[in-house]
């Protein structure tokens, strides 16, 4: 595919920047700019490609969370392929990544000798480091290695070339590689900066990993697309999260809901910080937010919180709430903000509001299809959609209500039950701060109810108590049969709390 002055791919996206206008910044640290991030992407390019690395070659990146990752994502797409790894990677799944990818290259920190270093020497994968010279502004860099091949023609990505491969998470099956296109993710872009009204005034403090759809769209991309800046932290750090607010001064920030449950304890030793870096907005994804940790959040920062509904095979971004004027509902992830939505019979009939069903989509940010894997894009596929696995239903104004994946619903004796439902009702108990319900195995039933709960700093609540709670707002056979209070529940590497899996990770399989 030609270049022409209509694509769509993320260089083009880039260029709306003023060339002064701060783009990248990081704590200690000083500012990348528009200009410096264009002229990087330009030079990136050059450099891959003299190494003989071009369109649709695929680079693995291994690279810590900060300015760093989120600039070398940007500039390697804009030549070949990128393919971010989370650098805590064993060697084993290494192994599993990289050969999936069908990487030619990986590149990774100047000083990293572990297993990332050693697993791609093994299979014969390019080794390049990245060099961020002293003193340069946050996100600067230079490529150094020894070529892959002869040198390629120069050229920029082209918007139907792939520039993102993502695994799905995999905890019930085998990973699925998703290909995103420079097409899908410049949609999902824009659809995250339109429903957030983002602009060159803006400036997004990323907390997430970039490793994940979550933090490379939606805070990196869309804020750049816009115009604005990004703050790139280290990672997510709730002992650190209110210095980084006073130095970053962020318009908003994006997170996962159990990070939003760890930054709320300390917000009243944070009261100065609070007061000197008003946000617009807050951003909440990836995970149910639970609406007691929304009207707490609001209470606490003075600004609304905006819960959102994506998935990496939409490139992030399907469905999410307004901004004031418009709706936010608690308990909703808004209505559709980009793709179309809708519910589906397992027959193919979509169906109305009120009724529930499987959440599809369709639009410009979807992925095409999984990659070898026939079997998956035929059951993705299918009546003109994408069949997401969740569970939900669209109320009368298009507001969607997620319900669950439609493999962690609790098959209690033929009783179906919506582990969010009773994670909504348990969060009521003044005890509780964080809980997960999830199916642990019974005998005779097939499937128990169980429920991990965390509870509030300083309160006390015993299993009989929280199932006596439970008891009085839900039918007896939602109630959980065993409820374990923990110090901490186990978390995913994007710190999603993951139910599939739960019960045997906690000694209850």
């Amino acid at each position: 595919m030609t270049n022409t002055a209509d694509t769509v791919y993320l260089a083009h996206r880039l260029a709306s920047g003023a060339a002064d206008a701060p783009a990248v910044s990081a704590p200690d640290r000083p500012t990348l700019t528009h200009g410096g991030l264009r002229r990087l992407i330009r030079e990136t390019v050059a450099k891959l490609n003299a190494l003989g690395l071009g369109r649709g070659d695929r680079v693995a990146i291994v690279l810590p969370n900060g300015p760093e990752m989120a600039t070398a994502f940007l500039a390697v797409a804009a030549a070949a392929s990128t393919a971010p790894l989370n650098p805590a990677y064993r060697a084993d799944e290494l192994d599993f990544y990289l050969s999936d990818i069908g990487a030619r290259a990986i590149l990774v920190a100047r000083d990293e000798h572990g297993p990332a270093v050693e697993v791609a020497e093994r299979l014969g994968i390019r080794v390049l480091r990245l060099l961020p010279p002293d003193d340069a502004p946050a996100g600067s860099f230079a490529i150094e290695g020894d070529p892959v091949g002869p040198p390629v023609a120069s050229g920029l990505a082209a918007d139907g070339d792939i520039a993102l491969l993502l695994h799905t998470s995999g905890t019930t099956s085998r990973p699925k590689l998703v290909p995103l296109s420079h097409a899908n993710l410049a949609a999902s872009a824009a659809h995250i900066g339109a429903t957030l009204g983002l602009t060159s005034a803006d400036r997004c403090l990323n907390i997430m990993p970039l490793f994940h759809i979550h933090g490379l769209i939606a805070a990196v991309l869309s804020s750049l697309a816009a115009g604005g800046s990004v703050f790139c932290t280290p990672g997510f750090n709730a002992l650190r999260f209110f210095h980084w607010l006073g130095e970053a001064k962020p318009s908003w920030y994006t997170a996962v809901p159990t990070m939003h449950q760890a930054i709320l304890p300390r917000a009243a030793r944070n009261a100065e910080a609070l007061a000197a870096a008003p946000l617009r907005f807050i951003r909440s994804s990836s995970a149910s937010l639970p609406a007691q940790v929304m009207a707490e959040l609001e209470a606490t920062f003075g600004c609304p919180v905006i819960e959102s509904y994506g998935m990496t095979e939409a490139a992030h971004q399907m469905a999410s709430n307004r901004l004031p004027p418009g709706q936010r509902k608690p308990g909703s992830v808004g209505a559709a903000a980009g793709p179309d939505v809708a519910v589906m019979a397992p027959d193919g009939r979509l169906l109305d509001a009120g009724e529930t069903g499987e959440i599809v989509i369709s639009g410009p940010n979807v992925t095409a299809g999984y990659e070898k894997n026939p079997d998956a894009n035929a059951s993705a596929f299918a009546h003109g959609w994408f069949h997401t696995g969740d569970q939900g239903v669209l109320d009368e104004d298009g507001y969607l209500r997620v319900t669950g994946r439609l493999k962690e619903i609790i098959n209690r004796g033929g009783e179906k039950i919506s582990p969010l439902e009773v994670d909504g009702v348990l969060m009521d108990h003044p005890a509780v701060a964080q809980v997960v319900t999830f199916a642990m195995p019974h005998d005779k039933l097939g499937e128990e109810v169980a429920a991990a709960v965390v509870l509030r700093e300083g309160q006390s609540a015993s299993e009989s108590d929280i199932r006596g709670f439970a008891s009085t707002r839900l039918a007896d056979f939602k109630v959980p049969r065993k409820v374990l209070i923990l110090d901490e529940i186990p978390k995913g590497a994007t710190g999603k709390l993951q139910r599939i899996g739960l019960a045997a990770k906690l000694g209850l399989g």
